[in-house]
């Protein structure tokens, strides 16, 4: 599919200030995509008053607002520059939450202004956790057994059927925000209060505690044409109940068999080929430890912290690949950057192990438990590759 000659002028929304959650990957993908659109001669407008980031040199973007990524500030952006265009998948969890909220109050439809790549419907399905839950349902995924629950005392009957220990999420929040595991009445009472007060649409998840369990996770591809690959699977040294970003990470997994890989991996298709998504994404799964059962945990319909680390470990770019998607290429269009000879449809193969660790700053947060769990506290990471030979022993 040839790119579309209307897209002309399109917006980019940067992920806003640093900090905890969302930061440096975020600078990196936003730096692709905007290489991506120039290639292709469209005007490039970018919002972001981070000014600590390479993505708002004025080289790489045609016009750059160092403005915050607000409902308020994009509307006079998108009235003043008037794109036809808007990506949203390039600058975290701060872009997703902006741009749902322009579609819901009618701001793209007023100025004619299109979603490239991941559609709105597929970024709510993986952001609002009911509609998460029954998009799972539909395409044969496991989940945990749970419900949403929009105060606490609807979050209290459904705790109390499930039984303690019990996970609270928040919907549409960043780094685990508000999240936590209750194991009895007290800590359940202060999590939900703390949890319905983060949700931007006041709605929480409650779900039996998987902790113990396997933490696996898949970068995904798809195209506008069903095209869907996996470039990567991960492993987090850690088991569920502690936040990925919290955890020692390793790509690509080293405990999982054939046949797990392989189940986890046609899920992850049959998951994001449901939900619609175009360009990249991350699932992440629980794995029972003993047996082959295995929930979706979430999925996030974006470039995130797992994106930027299956990019530098695969050597694939996955930022400059799902630009070019969400403009209407395939991946089969697509040239692999790396060998400049096979396409981007083909799956990266490792034959080396890549180790994310995270960094925590307890000097500036000294009164922060040191604790990790399902909320996120570092403030950066580590990353190192390598391969080792074992020797048999004589």
């Amino acid at each position: 599919m040839p790119l579309d000659p209307t897209i002309k002028r399109a917006l980019v929304l940067g992920s806003g200030a640093i900090r905890i959650g969302q930061a440096g990957e975020f600078d990196y993908s936003g730096s692709q995509v905007l290489k991506a659109l120039k290639e292709e001669g469209i005007y490039t407008i970018l919002i972001n008053p981070n000014i600590a980031t390479i993505q708002t040199d004025p080289q790489l973007s045609d016009q750059v607002y160092l403005l915050p990524v607000t409902i308020e500030f994009v509307e006079d952006i998108i009235e003043k520059e008037k794109p036809d265009s808007i990506l949203l998948s390039f600058g975290g969890q701060t872009a997703l939450n902006v741009g749902v909220e322009l579609a819901r109050r009618g701001i793209l439809k007023k100025h004619g202004v299109r979603v490239l790549g991941t559609p709105i419907k597929a970024i709510e399905d993986t952001e609002d956790r009911e509609l998460f839950r029954q998009a799972m349902l539909a395409c044969d995924v496991g989940i945990c057994d749970s419900a949403v629950a929009y105060n606490k005392d609807q979050a209290w009957q459904i705790a109390k059927r499930i039984g303690f220990p019990i996970m609270i999420r928040v919907a549409y929040t960043l780094g685990g925000q508000g999240s936590g595991v209750a194991h009895d009445e007290t800590e359940f009472k202060e999590i939900v209060d703390r949890a319905l007060a983060q949700s931007v649409i006041s709605q929480i998840l409650v779900e039996e505690y998987v902790g113990g369990w396997k933490e696996i996770e898949y970068e995904v591809v798809r195209d506008c044409e069903n095209n869907t690959i996996t470039v990567c699977n991960m492993e987090n040294f850690d088991p569920c109940g502690i936040h990925t970003g919290e955890s020692i990470v390793i790509a690509p997994s080293q405990t999982l068999t054939n046949e797990e890989y392989h189940m986890l991996r046609s899920a992850s298709i049959r998951a994001i080929r449901h939900l619609g998504i175009i360009g990249e994404c991350n699932i992440q799964y629980a794995l029972h430890p003993t047996s082959k059962k295995f929930i979706a945990i979430e999925v996030n319909a974006r470039l995130s912290r797992s994106s930027a680390l299956a990019s530098k470990a695969t050597g694939y770019p996955l930022a400059y690949v799902a630009a070019k998607l969400a403009l209407g290429y395939t991946l089969l269009e697509l040239k692999n950057k790396v060998t400049n000879i096979t396409t981007a449809c083909f799956e990266p193969a490792l034959d080396y192990v890549a180790l994310k660790i995270p960094r925590w700053n307890m000097e500036k947060f000294r009164r922060v438990s040191r604790k990790i769990g399902p909320q996120m506290k570092s403030v950066g990471e580590v990353m190192e590759i390598g391969r080792a030979s074992c020797r048999e022993r004589v």
